[in-house]
């Protein structure tokens, strides 16, 4: 996989950090409704249980200030839609990726960078759909020849393996014996 198809890879799991400039932009914009909401009204009608979540309530409780114009004031239009900010990513030295989101630009370096891996992985876990199960046709890679590795032996018999990956860090895995000896068996047919 090139670098270019890693960087795409991000993209996707940024979309937390668009909605949170879209939000952002959202409190700094003057209203033009005739009935303001107040920040904490949006809090009161919806229990966030994260920063994001109050963000896009923020949002909601802006765009809903922003149309709420009696028909009397205002001809019935739909209002022009926003523009989402777009994504950038660029790689102006070996050891830095740059990320621009609408005219915010943040510069990552490699713990930083790995920091973020690991987050958007943990994150990614958790989400439905989960990845296909098979590899999917034309998918490129970047493989570790040899990786470091550590395997530690849990209490109910499972295996835990760790592998160094150049580009992801430490990916841990955890076998049942069953699947210890399927692979053992791949491993030494192939």
């Amino acid at each position: 996989m090139n670098l270019h198809e890693q960087l795409g890879a991000l993209e996707v799991g940024v979309d937390q950090l668009i909605h949170a400039v879209v939000a952002q932009q959202a409190e700094n914009t003057p209203e033009t409704s005739a009935e303001p909401v107040a920040p904490q009204a949006a809090a009161e009608k919806v229990a966030p249980e994260s920063a994001v979540e109050l963000a896009a309530a923020e949002n909601e409780a802006a765009e809903a200030a922003s149309v709420s114009v009696s028909a009397e004031q205002q001809p019935a239009e739909k209002p022009a839609p926003q523009l989402q900010p777009t994504l950038n990513i660029d790689r102006p030295a070996q050891n830095e990726i740059t990320m621009t989101i609408g005219d915010q630009t943040v510069a990552l370096r490699p713990e930083q960078i790995g920091k973020l891996i690991e987050e958007l992985s943990n994150a990614r876990a958790s989400m439905t759909p989960e990845p296909p199960p098979g590899i999917p046709p034309g998918w490129r890679f970047v493989s570790t020849k040899n990786p470091v590795m550590a395997v530690q032996k849990q209490s109910n018999g499972d295996r835990l393996l760790i592998m160094r990956h150049t580009g992801h860090g430490w990916v841990p895995f955890t076998f049942s014996p069953d699947v210890v000896i399927q692979m053992y068996m791949m491993l030494t047919q192939a």
